[in-house]
Order: C-alpha cells, then structure tokens, then sequence
C-alpha cells in the first residue's frame, strides 16, 4: 500500500498543552514518519476565546483521506470537542493538504483555505516544508510566508512532547 504526505494543523485554547500532547500521542499510533512544527501561541481567528498554541504535523498515511479525516475528529472527540457544555475548543486537527489533492470531498476542501489566511498555519508550515509548492497558488510555502499581509501575532512558546523541543529557533 503506497503512503500518502500529509500535512494536518493542530490547535487548542483550553488545557492547552495536555490537549496538543493528548492528539500528538494519537495521531503517533497510526501516522509514520511524524515530524512537528515549532509551536506558537496565536489570538483567536473568528472566536471569542483566549488564545491558542497552534502546530503543524507533517507525517505519512496508506488511509484514504476520508478515513483519515473520520479519526481526525474522534480524536477531537476523545478530547471534548464536540462536548455540548465545552468551553472554548479543546482540540482541533484539521486536513491542511493531503499529497497534492485539490478540490471538495464531502465538504473538506484541499488544500485548506486557512493556509492563506492564517499565520499561526502558514508560518510553521513554510518552516516545515519551505521549498514544497502549494498546489493551486504554484508558489513555495516560504515564499508565500515572505510575501503573505497577514495581520496577525504569534509568539514562539516553549513546548516539549516526548524528548522533542517544539521551541522555534527563530
């Protein structure tokens, strides 16, 4: 079975670092070759809420992209997610690309728009994956970070999981 690169956004505004280590550790029993991004705290995009450590996960998968996403939001699930008396937003993954797959599939659309919108999803991207082209835009992650207007701040934060410093060296 031939593995798939995928790139998947992570972030949490509530018990922040058990939450990131919490989906980290899932996504570890079934993703190979998992690689993490720096991790940075982000201000809310569209919420009311405090803020979020945000990072992206490079890693290998032989699951379908629709399977992929299934565990994707059990794992959201597990961590209180969908909750009905949840305060702020525990943990989210999402698809971020998926080998070079553009398009809708059933809703999820590839690559995500919140690449390029986002700093706290393309700035750990273009670090992760510098050279690699965004599949619509035909431009390299870094080069869209040098040249992204995106108003927003992240700060670096000092994040460990297992014996990997997360830390950016910026």
């Amino acid at each position: 079975m031939s593995l798939t690169q995928v790139y998947l956004g992570l972030g949490s505004n509530i018990e922040r670092e058990p939450h990131l280590h919490a989906g980290l550790e899932a996504l570890d029993g079934f993703l190979t070759d998992m690689r993490c991004s720096a991790v940075f705290e982000s201000q809310p995009v569209g919420i009311k809420s405090g803020p979020f450590f945000n990072l992206v996960v490079s890693a290998y998968t032989d699951l379908p992209l629709m399977e992929l996403d299934r565990r994707l939001k059990s794992i959201e699930a597990d961590n209180g997610r969908y909750a009905p008396d949840r305060k702020g937003l525990p943990l989210d993954i999402d698809v971020l690309l998926y080998g070079d797959l553009t398009g809708n599939f059933d809703g999820l659309v590839l690559p995500r728009a919140e690449i390029l919108k986002n700093a706290f999803v393309l700035w750990p991207l273009s670090l992760m994956a510098p050279e690699r082209v965004h599949p619509e835009v035909g431009k390299t992650f870094a080069a869209l970070w040098r040249d992204a207007q995106i108003d927003q701040v992240l700060a670096p934060v000092a994040f460990k999981w297992r014996d990997q410093q997360l830390t950016p060296d910026l």
